[in-house]
């Protein structure tokens, strides 16, 4: 008996070791997480699809803006170039841009001078653009050259320059240049002058009566008294009138810079610095064959100025 119930404690053991498991009872959603289903794979395709269609969108922009932004940058790069040579009075002048759109492919030059038609072109750096890109709006007050003043830097030719990819006109990088000689990518120069405080130590203004630069004088009055003649003939520069000069008045120091822009071609230009900082006398100033008035008129402080030359025009506060 206890040989038997050993044998069937075995055969019950050995059939539970080997027997298969027992069916499990199945139920709605029990293996719902162990995959995805057809619904949840083409949503997760769809998303997948687009975020490969952008990335491509993305990477044609990335090949096609780099030139448009390389060339406009280095365009930048060429006009401030020219204003600092202008500032620092290289060569006793000044310095533009010209923007070639005649030449294939399109062009521009750094040039020294007043303006590219009297430039001195042994001077002149061109550059030109890549076969793909060119120069499409220029809009520089009907030329295509930016010119930069002397010791103030400014320019009379404010605007922008556009160029763009032949084969992709919607692949576009616009320059703006304002009043002041600043080039940038932002429009700045859309802002009202109106509101700017300006300051008579710097005065612009032309003049339409042709000079006699041989035997002409400028005639500054200080104070009303103290008188200083510059004959023109003595101070010319390069085609231009340059002079500063510093006269003791009264036991104070005024001292005057006046330099032309451009010289009887076809009018004249000048441009008056005078800092009231450093000046603290009226003064007016003069051209010895004009009867007809000053050509321009500093109060003590220099908070106003006047003139009364009936050849005098475009009187502009800097």
């Amino acid at each position: 008996m206890k040989h038997i119930t050993r044998n069937k404690k075995n055969f019950s053991l050995f059939h539970v070791l080997c027997s298969p498991p027992a069916p499990r009872l199945w139920r709605a959603g029990m293996f719902h997480d162990k995959g995805f289903t057809i619904i949840e794979l083409m949503v997760v395709i769809t998303i997948l699809v687009i975020l490969l269609a952008m990335s491509v969108a993305s990477v044609v922009l990335l090949v096609k803006n780099p030139p448009v932004n390389n060339a406009s940058e280095e365009v930048i790069n060429a006009l401030k170039l020219a204003q600092n040579r202008t500032l620092s009075s290289e060569g006793n002048s000044q310095y533009g841009v010209y923007f070639n759109t005649t030449a294939d492919p399109h062009q521009y030059t750094i040039f020294k001078g007043s303006s590219y038609a009297s430039r001195t072109s042994s001077f002149d750096q061109t550059y030109p653009l890549s076969n793909t890109i060119e120069f499409y709006a220029i809009n520089l007050g009907g030329g295509n050259e930016v010119v930069f003043n002397r010791i103030t830097g400014t320019t009379q030719n404010p605007g922008d320059i556009s160029l763009r990819l032949k084969d992709d006109h919607s692949q576009t990088k616009t320059i703006y240049i304002d009043a002041f000689g600043n080039s940038s990518f932002n429009n700045s120069s859309a802002a009202s002058d109106s509101a700017r405080v300006k300051d008579s130590r710097h005065v612009d203004f032309t003049y339409s009566r042709v000079i006699n630069t041989a035997t002409e004088n400028i005639i500054l009055t200080f104070n009303g008294s103290t008188t200083v003649t510059i004959p023109m003939s003595s101070y010319l520069n390069n085609g231009q009138f340059e002079w500063t000069g510093t006269t003791s008045v009264a036991g104070s120091n005024q001292t005057i810079t006046i330099h032309t822009l451009r010289l009887n071609n076809s009018d004249t230009q000048f441009s008056v610095f005078r800092d009231m900082r450093f000046n603290n006398k009226t003064l007016t100033i003069q051209l010895s064959a004009d009867n007809t008035g000053t050509l321009a008129e500093y109060t003590a402080n220099g908070s106003a100025t006047d003139h009364h030359s009936i050849y005098v025009g475009n009187f502009t506060w800097q």
